[in-house]
């Protein structure tokens, strides 16, 4: 299939992604409220990629925060590095009281999806245009770049950085992809599903591949969620009315994509995988 793409055959780093990062505390089958210990794990929207691909011997660098000095930071930096993926970060100075912090998740099985998140004074949130050197980062060629709509949704300034990404990264000849993955509760905060739209709207005229990973991201970010069930199986069927209505308002975007995630417990997903590519619609198996 002609995926309508012009990426680099030759390049020194096949993906960049620029985003944050959170550490899950997982007390696994015992009751969060009842633990005594917990397992750690490092993820985040944008970072989950970049992870994954090094798996599939794909590198690049990771754009993120990091604290200094800090504990929680050098672990969040280890898992990093062990995970394969090389970082790039912009180092910030705990105050030993308040922050800047690392987001962490807690996750309880017991109740199934049940997650709580605190982002409260999130080291991310402070990054802003004007504190990357992107030719140092794209100087040296890149395939690829990635960011989303967790780390847009963090500050005003955020939105600023990606965009300013994108534009590094469109002159220095690389793909530009972006995630929606829409958080209503983080949104919420600086103006809802109105401002959602008003900042995704504004980065997605600077890309041109998206990935709307659930049907809560076409609610809140494009408004354009068709009738019927959320169920795994019948959500495929309502993809090809939202993908017409995202090329009203972006024709130039090549390809979009979406999971097809069910989540049964907070460590056992169903999934699958619906994507528009150069006018043709492919699905995965649900599995």
């Amino acid at each position: 299939m002609n995926h309508g793409l012009a990426i680099r055959d030759s390049a020194s780093v096949d993906f960049v992604w620029l985003g944050t990062l959170v550490h899950r505390l997982d007390s696994g089958i015992v009751p969060f409220r009842k633990a005594h210990e917990c397992q750690i794990h490092v993820s985040g929207g944008e970072f989950n990629v970049a992870a994954n691909l090094s798996d599939c011997s794909v590198c690049g660098p990771a754009l993120l925060p990091q604290w200094s000095s800090i504990l929680i930071g050098d672990l969040v930096a280890e898992r990093v590095r062990a995970m394969g993926v090389t970082p790039c970060y912009k180092m910030f100075q705990h105050n030993g009281a308040t922050g800047p912090n690392i987001a962490s998740v807690s996750s309880d099985r017991t109740y199934g999806a049940r997650v709580f998140c605190n982002r409260a004074n999130e080291v991310a949130a402070q990054l802003n245009s004007g504190d990357t050197d992107w030719n140092a980062i794209f100087g040296p060629g890149v395939r690829w770049f990635h960011s989303g709509g967790i780390f847009g949704a963090l500050s005003d300034t955020t939105p600023e950085l990606i965009i300013e990404g994108m534009q590094a990264a469109r002159n220095a000849g690389a793909v530009v992809s972006f995630d929606l993955n829409f958080r209503e509760k983080l949104w919420n905060l600086s103006g809802g599903q109105k401002r959602a739209r008003q900042v995704i709207g504004r980065i997605l005229e600077k890309r041109r591949r998206s990935r709307r990973p659930r049907t809560g991201s076409a609610k809140g970010v494009w408004n354009c969620r068709p009738g019927g069930s959320c169920d795994i199986k019948t959500r495929p069927a309502r993809f090809p009315a939202m993908i017409d209505r995202v090329l009203e308002r972006y024709p130039h975007i090549k390809i979009i994509a979406t999971t097809l995630r069910e989540a049964h417990s907070t460590n056992r997903h169903g999934w699958g995988a619906v994507a528009w590519i150069n006018a043709q619609t492919c699905m995965s198996p649900l599995v």
